[in-house]
């Protein structure tokens, strides 16, 4: 049983379930908000450590890590199923992507390195020369959720080694076993071990560690709620944030019409839409409308929801009954108001069914908020321009997506929804992750993707010689 790695606490415990079943997965230790100052002193170690790395010795334990979760890879996919819910295809999925992150991240370690500065571009400079190169912060704190609960942790772990930085890791008590195994493979593959230090607990925790002035960097992903109150309680410290979105597809007449269904249905059910750029609003062309909705819904029947381990499975569990609730709760409000539901909404226990809805008033949260389920709206437009406007509404944007055939159209919708990314032809949900990766409008802070947050967790410093003197 994997237990939590550099953790003080002798007594209490975290018990970590299965969402399909509940049945116990395994304990970890939990840390308390007092331990911080022991938490800190590793981690102050873990820096001098990690700067210490020569950059091809950080690219050696990233690739080698790489290589033993591929070697090892249904036994995260199987780790990732069992407490994040996930279907088997996705688990594999997502142990797919994180090989491939830290493979990114090796490469970062030995090419981003600094550069040439021409002083003698400038009068008055002619006898000087120099560079700049990219140095460490520190020590960064890295608090992750539950959602993607290895390749999300990989998104920080990797590009901060990379960087010569030691981490302080609060994975999410509800799945931190995977970021366990992670760093485990990490240290098996020669990182010492004080460059991570993980500690797993609650939200007393997280300020404590947020508010720590040795702290350089937070990278949070999660919540609004939590990132506001990160915000308010960081002090002066660089701050990179994914804090979720609200996800719009455009759906145009001259598309790809089965390819658009097909986009979306899987855009909007992957992970159970626990998923921060999965399709929330599907705008389509009103001449298509009652086509697609019929196409869609009929798409959405077809489905399995069930055992996440059965790999016939399309929708798993979400994390929680408590998760479950909020979404009943939201799909509720929405037909309260009018909406019509078009299929779904019969919650069994941890099981959600793919939801659909039309005609939310975009006065209700569902239409507003992130719903991080597996729910999604329809509503028909008539001009791109109405479309846009109706995409730009919410204040959180991570992705879009449109579906077109018109290069114009595209490009006008590229340019002008208020979004981090906006993906022609595809779903919101396309993710490569050496892209840049973050959101417009409320909250979005920073980008990942690796080398962008490689260079978030770097500093450039400058070396100048005066050949005069």
């Amino acid at each position: 049983m994997l237990v939590a790695l550099n953790t003080t606490t002798a007594g209490a415990a975290i018990i970590v379930s299965n969402p399909f079943d509940g049945s116990t997965i395994g304990t970890v230790p939990e840390t308390s908000a007092a331990e911080i100052g022991p938490l800190l002193e590793r981690a102050r170690r873990g820096a001098q450590i990690a700067r210490a790395l020569p950059r091809h010795q950080r690219s050696a334990i990233l690739e080698v890590a790489a290589a033993k979760i591929a070697a090892a890879l249904e036994d995260f996919a199987l780790l990732i199923v069992k407490e994040a819910g996930k279907t088997i295809v996705q688990a594999r999925k997502e142990a797919t992507r994180c090989v491939n992150t830290l493979k990114l991240s090796a490469e970062e370690a030995k090419r981003n390195a600094g550069e040439i500065i021409p002083f003698d571009a400038y009068a008055g400079s002619e006898a000087r020369q120099g560079w700049y190169t990219r140095e460490p912060l520190g020590i960064i704190a890295a608090i992750t959720p539950y959602n993607d609960p290895l390749n999300l942790v990989a998104h920080k772990l990797g590009p901060a080694i990379a960087g010569g930085n030691a981490v302080l890791l609060k994975p999410s008590e509800l799945t931190p076993l995977s970021a366990i195994k992670l760093v485990e493979t990490l240290v098996e593959s020669g990182l010492p071990e004080e460059v991570v230090t993980v500690a797993i607990g609650g939200a007393d925790l997280g300020k404590a560690i947020v508010a720590a002035r040795d702290i350089r960097m937070v990278s949070f992903t999660g919540g609004f709620a939590t990132g506001e109150a990160i915000a308010k309680g960081a002090g002066l410290k660089k701050l990179a944030m994914d804090l979720g979105g609200n996800a719009p597809v455009i759906v145009m007449a001259n598309c790809d019409f089965d390819a658009a269904v097909e986009g979306c249905v899987s855009g909007a059910y992957w992970a159970a839409g626990q998923n921060c750029i999965g399709t929330q609003r599907i705008l389509v062309q009103r001449s298509v409308y009652q086509r697609f909705k019929t196409a869609f819904v009929t798409a959405t029947k077809a489905l399995k929801t069930g055992n996440p381990l059965d790999g016939d499975t399309d929708v798993g569990p979400m994390i929680s009954d408590r998760a479950v609730l909020r979404a009943v709760a939201m799909v509720e409000r929405a037909i309260a108001a009018g909406a019509t539901l078009l299929y779904g909404h019969t919650p069994d226990r941890s099981l959600y069914p793919p939801t659909v809805l039309e005609g939310v008033p975009t006065s209700c949260d569902a239409w507003n908020d992130e719903v991080f389920a597996p729910i999604v709206m329809l509503q028909p437009f008539d001009t791109l321009d109405d479309a846009i406007t109706l995409a730009n509404s919410p204040d959180y944007s991570l992705h879009a997506g449109i579906f077109t055939n018109d290069l114009s159209d595209a490009l006008q919708a590229a340019g002008r929804i208020d979004a981090g990314g906006v993906m022609i032809n595809d779903s919101s949900d396309y993710r490569f992750d050496a892209m840049p990766f973050g959101g417009f409008k409320y909250g979005s802070m920073g980008r990942e993707g690796i080398r962008f947050a490689y260079e978030d967790m770097t500093q450039p410093k400058v070396v100048c010689i005066n050949r005069t003197r």
